[in-house]
């Protein structure tokens, strides 16, 4: 892995954010073939590895988002903090990954944790990173075998660190994509655009089967992820997902930002937008740390607020 240290408009082109299932089955095969990231996971089901075990893309090696795509819960930074970027470097050096690597991740459930992970990496510095488009079930719809158990284990290689060496302990900061705070979220949402990827239902505060309290961060907008995919989980072609986001005023040359309920949603949607041509800060600790603050205002209902 290389360092933080490029521009975020250096890295991953919107045609190669994704992979098709076809291309994976040729790519695996050829002499340099990918690594590929299993990221299977789903909020309040904590099967993801059982699962992985059961059948996965031949050589992939499964990461727990819970564990190693997000840093312990903690006061006053949300469900899923980024984790201490020294800790998520060496996580993926221990699956492989390695500058000159191209790296594949996947999940099973519309792709918002494979989204999570292909948003970390190239924040990290590592730009081949792409996202298989419709996750497993495209990948099986191609032909794709699928491997049982775990893969043998990597052979050790040279420790390779970041450019710059990152630092023990959470510090947003140190990501090379833009990363909102509280404060700096509120400041997109009213100079800017600030987009909910949550379901209408829970922006609205009508159902909130998740966090504490409902409602959605005053000036956001209500954009559900779901509306980014076709009906076979595949995202949307770039032109229309660009007439998506326009419709909804979301445009260049304005600040945007995306939240969901703790930061992986969002990934996708920042993905959703990449592929549309938009950049957009993730603002990782998303509603749960918003609303860990009770001085900070909520809005419900259909409107912004």
């Amino acid at each position: 892995m290389t360092g933080p240290g490029a521009a975020a408009g250096d890295r991953s082109s919107p045609g190669q954010a994704l992979v098709t299932a076809q291309r994976l089955v040729e790519d695996l095969a050829s002499p340099l073939p990918p690594l590929v990231l299993d990221v299977r996971w789903r909020l309040g089901d904590r099967r993801g590895r059982e699962d992985y075990l059961a059948g996965h893309v031949p050589g992939a090696r499964f990461v727990d988002l819970d564990a190693e795509l997000a840093g312990p819960a903690r006061a006053g930074a949300g469900r899923h903090p980024l984790p201490a970027p020294a800790e998520f470097v060496r996580t993926m050096q221990r699956f492989g990954v390695r500058t000159g690597i191209p790296v594949v991740v996947y999940d099973d459930s519309g792709s918002p944790a494979a989204a999570r992970a292909w948003w970390m990496l190239r924040a990290a510095g590592h730009e081949e990173v792409a996202l298989l488009d419709g996750g497993l079930a495209a990948w099986r719809a191609a032909g794709g075998s699928l491997e049982v158990g775990s893969p043998a284990p990597i052979p050790p290689a040279p420790a390779q660190v970041a450019s710059a060496d990152p630092p023990e302990e959470p510090d947003d900061s140190w990501w090379g994509l833009p990363v909102l705070s509280p404060a700096a979220a509120a400041e997109v949402a009213r100079l800017g655009v600030l987009l909910d990827a949550r379901g209408r239902e829970r922006y609205s505060g009508v159902d909130e089967p998740v966090d504490r309290r409902g409602g959605h961060i005053p000036g956001a907008l209500s954009v559900p992820v779901a509306a980014t995919l076709d009906a076979q989980g595949h995202f949307r072609d770039a032109d229309t997902l660009r007439a998506h986001f326009a419709a909804l005023g979301v445009g260049p040359g304005r600040p945007l930002g995306v939240y969901c309920g703790s930061g992986v949603t969002a990934a996708q949607e920042i993905l959703a937008l990449h592929l549309a041509g938009l950049e957009a800060a993730l603002f990782p600790g998303s509603w749960s740390q918003w609303i860990d603050d009770p001085g900070r205002p909520v809005a419900t209902g259909d409107a912004p607020g």
